[in-house]
């Protein structure tokens, strides 16, 4: 016997907006880095570079929240299978911010190889 249902598209789907939910209202890091995204967004929109670029900028800045998602998944896990502080659990913890710390790195590569290419070549 399995935990995992039969695949609806309409429930999966429900499933995913019940997390977003939830991550919206209860991870403040989350919160945090939406709105600096929104105000990213605003920024683009009055940058002088091409339209093509101004979309690679504001796609690349959501793998942060994306990992972030996937970070607080991990720490939700670990905090269902012990509070008890243990090794693992704390491993499991840094691991996934490692994750976040990882994506945004990439998302600054990005953003200086986007750049350097508008203003520089």
């Amino acid at each position: 016997m399995t935990n995992k249902p039969k695949f609806n598209l309409f429930k999966n789907v429900g499933y995913a907006l019940a997390g977003m939910r939830y991550t919206v209202t209860q991870e403040s890091s989350f919160r945090t880095q939406l709105l600096v995204i929104g105000l990213i967004a605003i920024g683009l929109f009055f940058a002088p570079i091409s339209l093509l670029s101004k979309w690679i900028l504001f796609a690349s800045t959501w793998l942060v929240l994306i990992a972030e998602a996937f970070n607080s998944a991990i720490e939700r896990v670990v905090d269902l299978v012990t509070q008890e502080h243990h090794p693992l659990a704390g491993q499991a913890k840094d691991i996934g911010a490692f994750g976040v710390f990882l994506s945004f790195w990439l998302v600054v590569m990005i953003w200086g190889i986007v750049l350097y290419t508008e203003f520089f070549r």
